[in-house]
């Protein structure tokens, strides 16, 4: 067993104020804490010797009671499209998933929050996992360093190998651009190591990130939303699904101990005190349970005229599940019933399904499950202050 006494200190998911108080504590000054980030996040290093610009006598201390230390890689899968899946370990036999979805004009990377979910939204892969624990700032932050040293290992490697872009088109984006905390978990539940984690992919001396290009998605914990509007500023997504309390109840049931009013209430608070330009309402279409052209006017009466914009996710089956992806024909009808009605809406393109790393298939390996299960008993969530 380690003894605590020697255990090094993790510096990623440190964020700036508590990098510079540890930095201070090895009696160095604060301007030390900026040039760590700046290797770390900026440069992606993890080996204080390569430090070139620290005193040498600090990278010595450094050495011995700190560490940079990112999930280790379990398994990785990539899918005919390019996206790529990473199975992390939590513990020995603990592991969750990151996943990055390539683009022409961006690099998308989802993260995870949490080994398992708590939820239990009806529709989704990672809730029927179990919930096991919350994942620290560091597992978080670590997620984003880690993709971001393999995808520019991948392109050293593919440069050397002399690969060239076919017919002149434009390069693939192998760079971490947007960073999206949709991934295992409700990001809300864990409030406590997420919003560091968000600081630090702000930060100009972190991953220094636009706001518009992290975005955290929440089943809907209302007193979360409003504690999330007061400490930072990201992008919102909010898993709805329904546009009716009833249906909603029974595919997202944090939906009893908050109704949709009541998220819709807190949605628009976020707004006003962030600035933002609107809220992404994620809804996935599931074959005649909620893809009705009267489920769609519904909607449109729900957020017609508020900063609102809807994703339409075709759904993503996974071994057990009840339900069907909706045809292609009822989710562009569905799309055009919003549009006409004056609401956004967009069909997201299905990405890396034949990997299980499109949305709602995550699953890790949550094998020593905590049995917190919202099905029946929605009190009964835990919450992370």
């Amino acid at each position: 067993m380690t003894d605590p006494a020697t255990e090094r200190t993790n510096l990623l998911g440190l964020p700036r104020a508590e990098l510079t108080a540890f930095v201070a504590q090895l009696g160095s000054q604060p301007f030390r804490a900026r040039q760590l980030m700046n290797w770390m996040y900026k440069r992606g290093t993890g080996s204080f010797a390569e430090m070139s610009d620290l005193a040498k006598d600090f990278r010595t201390r450094l050495a011995v009671l700190a560490e940079v230390r990112a999930p280790e890689i379990a398994a990785v899968q990539r899918s005919a499209d390019g996206t790529r899946k990473w199975l992390l370990r939590a513990d020995a036999a603990q592991a969750f998933e990151m996943v990055f979805i390539p683009e022409p004009d961006r690099g998308t990377l989802c993260i995870s929050s949490q080994v398992g979910c708590a939820l239990d939204c009806s529709f989704c892969s990672t809730a029927q996992q179990g919930y096991n624990r919350n994942l620290t700032t560091a597992e978080i932050v670590g997620q984003v360093w880690l993709a971001a040293r393999q995808l520019e290992l991948e392109e050293r490697e593919r440069l050397a190998a002399g690969a060239a872009a076919a017919g002149g088109s434009a390069p693939e984006e192998r760079h971490v651009t947007n960073v999206v905390l949709m991934g295992m978990g409700e990001p809300l539940a864990n409030f406590r190591n997420v919003v560091p984690a968000l600081r630090i992919l702000l930060d100009d001396y972190g991953f220094d990130l636009s706001r518009r290009r992290v975005t955290l998605s929440t089943s809907g914990l209302v007193p979360q939303i409003y504690r999330l509007a007061a400490e930072t500023n990201v992008a919102l997504a909010v898993s709805l699904h329904a546009p009716e309390d009833a249906l909603r109840n029974e595919l997202v049931p944090i939906n009893r101990k908050h109704p949709i009013a009541e998220l819709l209430e807190a949605c628009w608070h976020y707004l006003d005190e962030q600035n933002g330009r609107s809220v992404t309402f994620e809804y996935v279409m599931l074959d005649e349970v909620n893809d009705s052209p009267a489920q769609a006017r519904a909607l449109a009466r729900l957020l017609k005229g508020h900063p609102a914009k809807v994703n339409l996710i075709p759904f993503n089956r996974f071994p057990g599940t009840r339900y069907r992806r909706s045809p292609a024909v009822v989710i562009q009808r569905f799309r055009d019933e919003l549009l006409q009605r004056g609401v956004l809406a967009t069909i997201r393109r299905t990405r890396g399904d034949d990997i299980d790393a499109a949305c709602g298939q995550l699953a890790g390996r949550v094998i020593d499950r905590t049995t917190i299960r919202l099905g029946n008993k929605v009190i009964g969530v835990a919450v992370q202050p």
